[in-house]
């Protein structure tokens, strides 16, 4: 992979169009040479599919090759220049990919090259019949393998980048690296731990149907003070390198194909906030299914199997995280020296501690991520995409009140199978 790492505070920027890209192509061999050179420029396909809130994305193909360009704009592109945002984020984006693709080849598209003046990527292509899960879990598509897929991604990152596999002085070095995606660090501190909770220009939801739930959201003292131990241990504790906006909307899948794209928010953070992101988009996407029911098709058997891979997810990777870390008890890692936790009964007990502290970490942020989507800003397709806007706020009530739950007393869960029935009473309610 090749790299300009010139800052992008520098000259140098301007947004691509189709036009502009074809001649950035020609001046950047390893995207020249991947498409297949210059005799393929003459029949090449560019197709702009940035449907998120802050990007241009473009697929690029030729005959002999493809890849997908993806630049970074000096504001939220879902608003407008009315609210900057920094280019560097690219930076960070790339940067992530690389070490998230080091640790989980499988699951993290490869990165071709990354001009930071321009704040560009061009990375890997994930062709049809890829699509994104969010889209799959709408339109009610099983995916065998997204559970093992995913547990595997989320262990291995999480567990290689923190302080049981780090030493600390090479843990506080990649600290201070990724520190300063502060911007991205603001916006989720904002849109997820504080304007929900608040009244805001930004926040909006399904009125005037959940008028009231929205207001109960603002007016419950016990939620303010759970959201504001969940915003601390987000801005203070520097954990892992998470991916930062784990959503449904950040995975592309097939029936066999999971990839992980977008970790433009990631730094040192909290565990749980990416376990939780995942989950909690998963818990979205069940509650969403009974607007997307027909005649012909109630969606009963697609909801059970939401749950159970929410299920699955969960218990494979408390099995895989531990099955790391006995894997490397004796390394570099110096929370749990060998020498002081020298017998397997003490490793046990740390471990399930640990583990029990990260699972109610997990269902904080998932229920977090949960409300911002309902009744602040960037809702989800799953439920938006419900026309009759009645229906659409009953799916939206029940997920509220389930996220509400879980957010509060999310201490008082012992195991994943409670949180799997608190889901499903929720939603017979």
């Amino acid at each position: 992979m090749t790299q300009s790492m010139e800052s992008a505070d520098n000259g140098g920027f301007h947004p691509l169009d189709e036009k502009s890209l074809v001649e950035y192509i020609k001046s950047t061999p390893p995207l020249f040479t991947r498409l297949g050179g210059q005799a393929e420029l003459d029949h090449l396909t560019i197709k702009e599919v940035g449907d998120g809130n802050l990007n241009f994305v473009y697929i690029v193909t030729s005959p002999k090759g493809s890849f997908v360009a993806k630049q970074a704009l000096p504001y939220i592109r879902c608003v407008g220049d009315s609210w900057p945002m920094t280019r560097e984020r690219a930076y960070f984006e790339a940067r992530i990919l690389q070490e998230h693709g080091r640790l989980c080849p499988e699951n993290v598209p490869e990165v071709y090259h990354f001009d930071r003046s321009m704040s560009l990527i061009g990375m890997r292509y994930l062709e049809p019949p890829h699509i994104i899960l969010r889209k799959g879990l709408i339109a009610g598509i099983q995916y065998p393998l997204l559970a093992q897929h995913m547990s595997d991604y989320i262990a291995k990152t999480l567990f290689f980048t923190s302080l049981l596999y780090h030493t600390t002085s090479d843990h506080k070095k990649a600290v201070a690296e990724f520190c300063g995606n502060v911007e991205m660090c603001r916006l989720t501190e904002q849109v997820v731990f504080t304007d929900p909770y608040r009244v805001s220009d930004i926040n909006r939801w399904t009125t005037p149907y959940l008028d009231q739930d929205a207001k109960s959201v603002r007016e419950d003292d016990e939620l303010k003070l759970q959201i504001a131990e969940l915003k601390s241990m987000f801005c203070e504790r520097a954990q892992a390198l998470i991916h930062g906006d784990l959503h449904t909307g950040s995975v592309m899948v097939t029936t066999d194909s999971t990839q992980v794209i977008d970790p433009e928010f990631g730094f040192y953070a909290p565990m749980g906030f990416d376990i939780g992101a995942f989950l909690g988009n998963l818990i979205l996407a069940y509650f969403s299914q009974d607007g997307h029911a027909t005649e012909t098709n109630d969606r009963k058997a697609y909801k059970e199997w939401i749950l159970n891979t929410i299920e699955e997810t969960w218990r494979l990777f408390e099995k895989k995280f531990c099955s790391l870390w006995d894997l490397h008890k004796n390394g570099n890692g110096e929370v749990y020296p060998p020498d002081i936790y020298n017998n397997a009964e003490l490793l046990r007990t740390a471990q399930k501690k640990y583990m029990n502290n990260l699972f109610h970490d997990s269902l904080g942020f998932g229920a977090a991520k949960m409300i911002r989507r309902i009744v602040g800003i960037a809702h989800v397709e799953d439920f938006e995409s419900i026309k009759d806007e009645s229906r659409r706020a009953s799916c939206e009530r029940r997920a509220l009140n389930v996220a509400k739950l879980l957010l509060e007393e999310r201490r008082k869960f012992d195991t994943i199978g409670q949180v799997i029935s608190a889901i499903k009473e929720g939603s017979d309610q």
